[in-house]
């Protein structure tokens, strides 16, 4: 079982021997005991340790040990700008949701992304999964780049904000407010290290206004200023990923008329608030999918039609008038395994992948019953106010158990049958590599992304646990 530290120094003397440091930055000493026991205690300390000195501590060792390891954060801007420029093309990129054991699936993702030769791969944590899996920017951040470090990973690691999205009763209440949310969760994001994010402010969208442009123009002024805002807190040089949405997830279908009519406005709101500032680099739209699928009675997903000419033909008017990577998927995680190929063909730009591998890991049959029913029992007592009036028991469970995540969230890292789970989760994201043509990928991103290396000041408790040190 890893070690949870009780303070910085209690930490530091655990990671002994793996690492060491000289003048505020890790020294590597045995990478092979590093990617073992020592990652796992740093990463543990930093999602479970009671001391915030120890937290500290763990948060920044994950960071330099992933630096000084060459698992860096990076943006995937300028792998999509290619795109764009129709250097490459022919792949759909897994932006995949770690909602659960989020230090073994970064690390299984890892090691199966390196057995393939796969760079393009995110992993992303959109802002409400944040809240229900107890995983701030910071915590989702350490763990992802410490299973990156597990996995012997060196490379691009894509840290991305998913969904950073405006509520609409609250905007409508107080759209200073609401907007205030976005800019503090980008800037958390940024601050943990995220080099991509997502702003979603398609719920702003209002159908009932005259004209397209009309019903696009809060989100697309929205997604302006955002914009701005996020290259202003660019610091060490990096270009963040920037995505926007032109249609909210379970609505109705995207058009070209909307696309043009936001991407128009958007262009002319950066060049009125930001001149010269770098826009997104992709734009989500809606296909007739929805976030965790369409559930039936007896709890099973239902099967969905997904219109992929609405990729092909957005797609082309994204890259070709304006020079954008292309479009992007949201909901896909729950659908047959035989359409995931199509979206490469149709050259959709990248995919979002989360309730699929959440519902891999709950309906295994290494997943204890006891901790089934325990999480079944949770839902019942703290989120039947979330009941729709005709659900099933079992779509009532499915539709919240992942609210559940959080408040289960030592367990699920723990569990004793992990390893059988993780396994079965390995070889699901090896086949959406696949399927989705990244496999081979690594060549081409590392042609394009060139992650910077960046070093933080170490935080109190390091320094005070070395000076004790050296004072002895």
């Amino acid at each position: 079982m890893p070690h949870v530290a009780s303070s910085a120094a209690d930490l530091l003397a655990q990671v002994s021997g793996a690492l060491h440091l000289e003048h505020d930055r890790v020294v590597i000493d045995d990478p092979a005991r590093l990617r073992g026991d020592a990652i796992r205690d740093i990463a543990w300390t930093a999602a479970f340790g009671s001391d915030e000195g120890a937290v500290a501590a763990a948060q920044w060792l994950a960071w330099e040990a992933s630096q000084e390891a060459g698992a860096r954060s990076a943006s995937i801007h300028e792998l999509y700008e290619a795109r764009a420029r129709g250097e490459v093309a022919g792949f759909t990129v897994p932006a995949i949701n770690i909602r659960a054991q989020t230090f073994d699936m970064a690390r299984v993702a890892f090691e199966t992304a390196a057995a393939a030769d796969v760079g393009a791969v995110i992993l992303e944590l959109a802002r409400s999964e944040q809240t229900y899996t107890y995983q701030r920017p910071i915590d989702y951040a350490t763990a992802c780049l410490a299973g990156a470090v597990a996995a012997g990973w060196q490379g691009p690691v894509f840290l991305q904000g998913d969904h950073y999205q405006f509520n609409a009763k609250k905007y409508a209440a107080d759209p200073e407010s609401m907007t205030e949310e976005i800019r503090r969760a980008c800037r958390l994001a940024i601050e943990a290290g995220y080099r991509n994010i997502d702003i979603d402010s398609s719920t702003l969208v209002d159908l009932s206004k005259p004209n397209v442009d009309e019903e696009q123009r809060e989100n697309y002024l929205r997604t302006a200023e955002l914009t701005a805002l996020i290259r202003m807190l660019e610091a060490d040089g990096v270009t963040i990923s920037v995505g926007g949405e032109i249609g909210e997830v379970g609505k109705q279908n995207s058009t070209e008329a909307e696309l043009r009519a936001y991407l128009d406005g958007l262009r002319h709101e950066l060049a009125r608030i930001a001149p010269g500032v770098i826009g997104i680099s992709k734009v989500s739209v809606q296909t007739g999918t929805s976030h965790g699928g369409v559930v039936l009675p007896d709890g099973t997903v239902g099967k969905v039609a997904v219109d992929f000419d609405v990729h092909r033909r957005l797609g082309a008017v994204a890259r070709e008038e304006y020079n954008l990577a292309g479009t992007v998927q949201h909901g896909a995680s729950t659908l047959p395994d035989d359409m995931f190929h199509v979206f490469r063909e149709v050259e959709t730009a990248e995919i979002h992948l989360a309730t699929g591998f959440q519902n891999a890991l709950y309906e295994h049959p290494a997943f204890p019953a006891e901790l089934h029913a325990k999480v079944e029992g949770w839902c019942f007592e703290n989120a039947v106010d979330e009941r729709k009036s005709d659900q099933t028991d079992q779509q009532f469970v499915y539709t919240t158990r992942k609210k559940a995540i959080g408040p289960f969230k030592r367990e699920l890292w723990d569990l004793a049958s992990k390893d059988e789970i993780l396994a079965s989760q390995a070889a699901k994201i090896g086949f959406l590599f696949n399927e989705l043509g990244v496999v081979g990928s690594r060549a081409m991103v590392d042609r394009h992304v060139q992650p910077v290396e960046l070093h933080r000041p170490a935080p109190a408790g390091i320094a005070e646990a070395v000076a004790a040190t050296v004072s002895r």
